[in-house]
């Protein structure tokens, strides 16, 4: 199976073809987040899955796998690995809503949480987002996304040198 590189169109168009798998079935929802949500902004050129911060539950999952399958994808094409990732000061109600159709509304997540997200996971292929992502947050300054950032995840213990490692990436 294939991780090909999936352009804002191709996102779009899969995820409309994951819809139709569902059926008449009930309503769903899922956040979109990471290098989908830059790619279908227009920030990045492509990535190689979709991440949801959204539980994928069987039916959904059986939709995706049937998808990946007729287009030669990686069975986890969509997933949601994302969901760990989560700040805690993440709500759903402030996420844009990109498809809406009656068997799937696929929602994106506010830049700002993306952020917090991608500098919680502080992997090297998250340092050109945070930069990407960084123009189009509402953080002022990187002391602002450093106190952002510990409000989203209490259970880390501050570093000091948070606001500069951030200035650092910006």
């Amino acid at each position: 199976m294939s991780d090909r590189p999936l352009g804002a169109q191709d996102i779009t168009a899969l995820l409309r073809e994951v819809s139709d798998q569902l059926g008449n079935g009930p309503s769903r929802s899922i956040v979109v987040v990471g290098g989908a949500l830059l790619a279908l902004r227009g920030l990045r050129d492509a990535t190689r899955d979709v991440d949801t911060t959204t539980p994928i539950d069987a039916d959904l999952r059986a939709a995706i796998a049937r998808v990946a399958l007729q287009h030669g994808l990686a069975p986890q094409w969509l997933n949601d690995h994302a969901k760990p990732f989560l700040p805690a000061t993440f709500n759903q109600d402030a996420c844009e809503v990109l498809i809406d159709r009656p068997e799937l509304t696929v929602l994106a997540a506010p830049f700002d949480q993306v952020f917090l997200m991608k500098l919680f996971a502080s992997r090297a292929a998250d340092v050109d987002d945070l930069n990407v992502l960084w123009e189009h947050c509402s953080f002022e300054t990187p002391e602002a996304a450093a106190s952002a950032f510990y409000l989203g995840y209490p259970h880390l213990e501050a570093d000091e040198g948070l606001a500069d490692h951030i200035r650092g990436l910006i």
